[in-house]
């Protein structure tokens, strides 16, 4: 139950902004929200008093290319189950998310506005969703899972999905007025990004990973609805030549993004676009894909990119271009979310690292003002943890021991602080 005014005393605030350590911090909370952050002395007799004797306080922790629906590897056979057995699901996965520490998510395809609003009713324990529907794909495309001879919808109808749950496959459209119906309609369904193939990928077994997809001029009309909408476009790319093509045409962020090289770093950084690397997703995949009954020409494409993902990380920073935390994982792979902070260790910094799960994450969905960073005003999202996680994030990878009281919106999730 959240009290109308809460007190964390004895706090060493992790300030995502600079990135230092705030030592004898006073966050007060109320109505969810932080309403005073001081290292000064506080009279807060009228609050609930927490001590977390001298713990660091982080912001909660932002994991912006989810896919909250994906309960199963295998796409095809999960895009037949009926939509209220995905949500289910979703339920499950959401919660682990919640507990490992992410209070807030970005999924990159596949929930849609129900799934959002079970957990803003708190009907499912979750993070804050945020959702991009279905994932704009051309025909043949990457989120074109559709077997061979296979055809579109009635009618020939763009928006053809052959799945019966949710929207983890895509809607097809080819042509700028298909694509912006496309867009049109993920944005009319509650959409808060939307998501579109930009070149090819591994789980998709027919396009090339180092292909492109999309006209300039499909790329661009769907960066248009997405602004027109006051929102904003992500781009699945991997190669130099589809990265720089969706970075022209506008998109915010590039996800995945492993084999940019410097001269595509630098068109990004002039852009201004993020990129959100998902490594864990990976590894993951490299351990279980073979048994998962992955093709061989899907396992070669994941061992390409795998090979190039820290690269791609040091190519980014050593330019310029924020990284955002992702992880991208499927089925029961999601267990391993919380193990993208140590592939990324091997590329950034530990505060560079949570810096990228936080501040940088929350101004890439423009949401700086509510999320990633603890300041008057946002979300009273938050984790208490032990040792130092400037130096390591250690206890991050184990959040079930590693994490002593997590908070979402002023609610009290967990709290181990006695133990």
């Amino acid at each position: 139950m959240t009290l109308r005014r809460q007190a964390l005393v004895n706090a060493r605030l992790f300030d995502s902004a600079s990135g230092t350590l705030r030592p004898h911090t006073t966050l007060v909370i109320e109505g969810g929200r932080i309403a005073a952050v001081t290292q000064q002395a506080l009279q807060v007799d009228d609050a609930e008093i927490i001590d977390v004797a001298g713990r660091v306080v982080l912001p909660g922790l932002i994991d912006a290319h989810v896919h909250v629906t994906a309960a199963s590897a295998d796409l095809v056979a999960l895009a037949l189950q009926p939509p209220s057995l995905v949500g289910a699901q979703a339920s499950h996965i959401l919660h682990g998310m919640l507990h490992r520490g992410f209070t807030t998510v970005r999924d990159a395809a596949g929930a849609d506005f129900g799934l959002q609003e079970a957990v803003e009713r708190r009907l499912y324990e979750g993070p804050r969703l945020f959702i991009s529907g279905f994932p704009i794909s051309q025909t043949g495309g990457h989120a074109d899972m559709r077997p061979k001879g296979v055809g579109r919808g009635p009618g020939g109808s763009a928006m053809f999905c052959s799945c019966a749950g949710l929207g983890l496959m895509g809607a097809i459209a080819d042509g700028v007025g298909e694509v912006r119906r496309a867009v049109r309609e993920q944005i009319r369904n509650g959409a808060n990004q939307v998501k579109i193939m930009a070149g090819g990928g591994i789980s998709s077994p027919t396009d090339p990973i180092d292909g492109t997809q999309f006209s300039l001029e499909e790329l661009r009309a769907a960066v248009e609805e997405a602004e027109a909408a006051n929102l904003y476009a992500l781009a699945h790319a991997y190669s130099p030549r589809a990265v720089t093509r969706a970075v022209q045409a506008g998109v915010r962020s590039i996800e995945h993004g492993n084999l940019i090289d410097e001269a595509t770093a630098r068109v990004m950084k002039t852009h201004g676009t993020y990129l959100v690397p998902t490594l864990s997703t990976y590894a993951a995949l490299a351990d279980e894909g073979q048994r998962l009954g992955w093709s061989a020409a899907m396992m070669d494409k994941l061992a390409v990119v795998q090979a190039r993902g820290v690269e791609a990380v040091r190519i980014a920073r050593a330019e310029g271009v924020p990284v955002v935390f992702g992880t991208d994982l499927l089925g029961h792979m999601h267990a391993r979310q919380s193990g993208e902070f140590a592939l990324r260790t091997g590329a950034m910094s530990a505060v560079e690292a949570l810096q990228s799960a936080t501040l940088t994450a929350a101004r890439m969905m423009g949401q700086e003002a509510h999320i990633g960073q603890l300041v008057p005003g946002a979300w009273a999202d938050l984790l208490v943890v032990d040792g130092d996680p400037t130096r390591s994030l250690e206890m991050l990878a184990d959040p079930e021991q590693g994490i002593r009281l997590l908070m979402k919106g002023g609610r009290v999730i967990r709290n181990a602080l006695a133990a």
